[in-house]
């Protein structure tokens, strides 16, 4: 017995360590196999995402315009209209009222606008030479500021001009975008709820509840953050524009649509871009225009902080301008100018959700310090 038993114990280990040997073979096999796996998904993500970050943009886009004009489809849904009657309503309604604003004004945008950019080098120039004057400063003017000669146009409208195959082409593709643009907002909007519904009928009751509510803050979000900005851009055109009209500053208008839109939509800096420009055309004109321009800029945008902002925006998340231009920026990379439009409101979504199910804990210094606070105030 004592025998077999010696003979066995080798032959046992060696089997043993056989059969780890073999695991050991088929677990390493096995992480290979997972590792060229993951390297390959990785691959065709990025192939993916790089074919169609264009109609991910999109999709972005009518997502945010669904969740914008969903408030109001809303309310006509509650007033007995029927959901897709009413998003087709404010639809028509959003084309119609662009569609007149550009009939009021557009001629007058457009000649306006076709001045302005030809009469920005000029504005510039003078600019430069009346700072040189002024400050003793040494800025290159005239053709070495913008050296433009027709030979350089020449080249670029060779360049950059496509014929008529391409204008056609561009014209087909832009109106084939807006028409999918309008598409997926009118389903967004119309199903909105009935695809709530069929997605959270594959959650359990819990999980029911928590895409209830992302969905309900996505919305209240995203879409008053929207809703605001258009309010105060729209008002920081109009106020501005009045104001450029009565001091005469030329290309009032497309200039008054620019300070609007920059300085509500491009964070952080879109303040200081949006009355640059207008400072600059009026002080070629006028230098002493320049400086009204500057002083109302800063006017307006103490009240606006102070007054508009906390009104208008009171139902909105508030982003630190750090996190909204970062964002700004990463959208704008992935995505395009589309990206870099929806990039705020994104992050607003998100941050409202952190803050919903996200949890704070007291920090420990404090914790620590204040039982000795407590501790010396006895022995006192």
């Amino acid at each position: 017995m004592s025998g077999d038993d010696s003979q066995a114990g080798p032959d046992g280990s060696a089997s043993v360590a056989d059969d780890n040997r073999r695991a050991n073979l088929r677990s390493l096999r096995v992480a290979l196999v997972y590792v060229l796996l993951a390297v390959a998904a990785y691959q065709i993500s990025g192939w993916l995402f790089h074919h169609i970050r264009g109609f991910l943009g999109i999709l972005f886009l009518a997502w945010l315009a669904s969740v914008t004009i969903e408030p109001v489809v809303d309310r006509l849904e509650r007033a007995g209209l029927r959901r897709g009657v009413g998003t087709g309503l404010v639809l028509v309604g959003t084309i119609v009222f662009g569609i007149g604003f550009i009939a009021i004004f557009g001629a007058l945008l457009v000649e306006q606008l076709a001045q302005l950019l030809g009469a920005l080098p000029d504005a510039l120039t003078r600019i430069t030479d009346w700072s040189n004057r002024k400050f003793g400063t040494d800025f290159a003017t005239g053709k070495d500021l913008i050296n433009i000669t027709p030979e350089t146009v020449r080249d670029l409208a060779e360049k950059y001009t496509p014929g008529v195959l391409g204008v056609v082409s561009t014209l087909v593709g832009g109106v084939f975008q807006a028409a999918t643009v309008l598409l997926f907002v009118f389903y967004m909007s119309a199903q909105g709820p009935q695809l709530r519904r069929t997605i959270s009928s594959w959650f359990p009751a819990r999980q029911q509840k928590i895409i209830a509510t992302v969905w309900e803050i996505s919305v209240d979000k995203a879409g008053g953050y929207v809703v605001s900005r258009l309010i105060l851009a729209a008002i920081s055109a109009v106020v501005t524009g009045l104001f450029f009209l009565v001091i005469g500053v030329p290309y009032w208008l497309p200039l008054a649509i620019w300070t609007g839109v920059v300085s509500q939509f491009i964070p952080t800096l879109g303040t200081y871009l949006a009355i640059g420009l207008p400072a600059i055309i009026a002080a070629a004109a006028q230098p002493l225009d320049g400086l009204w321009v500057v002083l109302f800029g800063t006017a307006y945008q103490q009240i606006e902080n102070y007054l508009l902002h906390p009104r208008v925006t009171s139902r909105t998340v508030s982003i630190h301008p750090a996190v909204a231009f970062g964002s700004v920026i990463v959208g704008a990379s992935l995505f395009g100018a589309i990206g870099a439009l929806v990039s705020v409101p994104v992050v607003a979504v998100i941050q409202a959700l952190v803050e919903t199910y996200g949890r704070r804990y007291e920090l420990v210094q404090q914790a620590e310090t204040e039982p000795e606070t407590g501790q010396a105030d006895e022995s006192d």
